[in-house]
């Protein structure tokens, strides 16, 4: 319970910190895939967080299929992220299975992972979903990992500490909605 009302407190600090437009609106249109991570320990708290987030996130039928490992160790963190700077952390989201049948279990790993990007953000710290380091690990990290047995890596965010910066200059450009939305 007390892990539950601290998620709340920092999510209901952070909006209230945002600008005068309206502090929801404001928030879903200003993350951005972080890519200027600094040196420097991330607090117990702060991962305990976003790890939360994770386990809160939607799943088909509330299957939960997702198990989190959170890499803290720098010299494993750097095999699978080579410029991971010192004190960031890679969580890996992985499913049983081998990571690539079960359309609706990759799905839910996939909203785990936003979840806990999301969260990353609205604390302060910066993140990053990567899906490229994926067929390494399960091909050959899974044992120095410690991934369950039976279970296969689906995609990974690295959690850090990130120069402040505008998020709106930080993005990358995207496409105008017009390009990719209709209305009937």
């Amino acid at each position: 319970m007390k892990k539950i009302a601290l998620v709340s407190a920092v999510f209901v600090c952070v909006l209230m910190n945002l600008p005068a437009q309206d502090s929801r609106a404001a928030f879903a249109l200003n993350h951005y895939a972080a890519r200027n991570f600094i040196a420097g320990a991330l607090s117990t708290a702060e991962l305990d967080t976003v790890i939360q987030a994770g386990i809160r996130a939607p799943s088909a039928r509330n299957g939960q299929p997702w198990h989190f490992t959170v890499v803290r160790n720098q010299a494993l963190a750097k095999r699978i992220v080579p410029d991971i700077a010192d004190g960031n952390a890679l969580i890996i989201v992985s499913a049983s299975g081998d990571g690539k049948t079960n359309g609706a279990e990759i799905l839910d790993c996939g909203l785990a992972a936003e979840s806990i990007y999301l969260a990353a953000q609205a604390i302060g710290l910066g993140s990053r979903i990567y899906t490229g380091p994926i067929d390494a690990v399960n091909r050959s990290l899974k044992s120095d990992l410690g991934l369950p047995a039976g279970y296969s890596a689906v995609v990974l965010v690295r959690v850090g500490k990130v120069q402040q910066v505008d998020a709106a200059s930080a993005a990358s450009s995207r496409k105008a909605a017009s390009a990719l939305v209709t209305y009937k």
